[in-house]
């Protein structure tokens, strides 16, 4: 599937405070946020026209900036709104909502301070991050030699664009290897997440997954622990080490674009599609194409 450069399309981004139209939403070349990694961001679904946990999206965009030491200039309310009316404005049924905040251009020396924070939030129609029938069959995933560095040298509870460099280098070199995503360690050698997504493996009854204190607990992690909790599938959060992964009989990634991705081999261990992941994989998609709790109202 192919889709037209993400800068020549028709309709509207939202873009401080105000929609104008699709192709003229750009910044100066010495915008602060593009020399020095000062921009975090977001991923967000929407399914059947709605946004799915758009307000914890929200806020977790606002305590990455906080993290990266600026504020974002409008309330979590105010990009809410924004983004509702956008999806209603853009007519998206199922798609991906992308905020994105940075420093601007008023300097350009290594420190923050004097800057302007810009917001921006694009959507558009996006059915899916692999192949149609990589549900069924999972993917495969391969290593990577980056890892993910301790909290004390990086802002690791940020989803910081500064920190996707490590996902953008790890994910070329597993696509150059023929792998359709990468396994991070984390800077101690234990098991991580992929480049975008977090990480679960299933051995018996038991659904293991990496103690995230270096990285992301992404929304939808948190969302399928909830579900494998109401399965009754006991969840176990540990550190996990490379030595062990030929010890589980299934593994899945979790993440906004990902939803729940089954994975059949990393490296050459091999795991397959079981009862777990398949019960989680039909519990998260019934759980977003319903109106319950986790739903804002329709937008405009």
């Amino acid at each position: 599937m192919t889709f037209p450069s993400l800068d020549d399309r028709d309709g509207v981004i939202w873009l401080d405070g105000q929609f104008v139209p699709w192709r003229d939403a750009r910044l100066h070349v010495l915008t602060h946020g593009l020399h020095y990694g000062g921009g975090v961001f977001e991923g967000e679904r929407v399914y059947d026209g709605h946004v799915f946990k758009l307000t914890e999206h929200t806020r977790r965009l606002h305590e990455s900036a906080r993290e990266l030491g600026f504020r974002i200039p409008f309330s979590v309310e105010e990009l809410d709104a924004a983004t509702l009316e956008l999806v209603h404005e853009q007519g998206i049924g199922n798609g991906y909502v992308r905020p994105v905040a940075w420093r601007g251009s008023e300097q350009i020396s290594v420190s923050g301070a004097g800057t302007s924070v810009h917001v921006a939030i694009a959507t558009w129609e996006w059915p899916h991050v692999f192949s149609a029938d990589a549900k069924q069959q999972g993917i495969r995933l391969g290593t990577s030699r980056w890892r993910r560095p301790a909290p004390d040298t990086a802002p690791v509870r940020a989803k910081a664009a500064s920190l996707y460099n490590i996902c953008t280098l790890a994910r070329d070199a597993a696509d150059e290897a023929g792998f359709d995503d990468a396994l991070l360690l984390d800077y101690r050698g234990y098991v991580a997440e992929a480049t975008g997504a977090n990480l679960f493996l299933v051995t018996g009854d038991e659904l293991h997954t990496p103690t995230a204190d270096c990285f992301l607990a992404g929304i939808t992690r948190q969302t399928v622990l909830g579900l494998a909790r109401d399965l009754g599938v006991p969840v176990v959060e540990r550190h996990i080490l490379p030595e062990e992964l030929g010890g589980f009989e299934e593994c899945f990634l979790t993440g906004t674009a990902y939803e729940v991705q089954p994975v059949r081999a990393i490296d050459g261990h091999e795991y397959q599609v079981g009862k777990t992941t398949t019960a989680l994989m039909e519990a998260y998609t019934r759980l977003v194409h319903s109106r319950g709790v986790d739903r804002l109202p329709d937008g405009p």
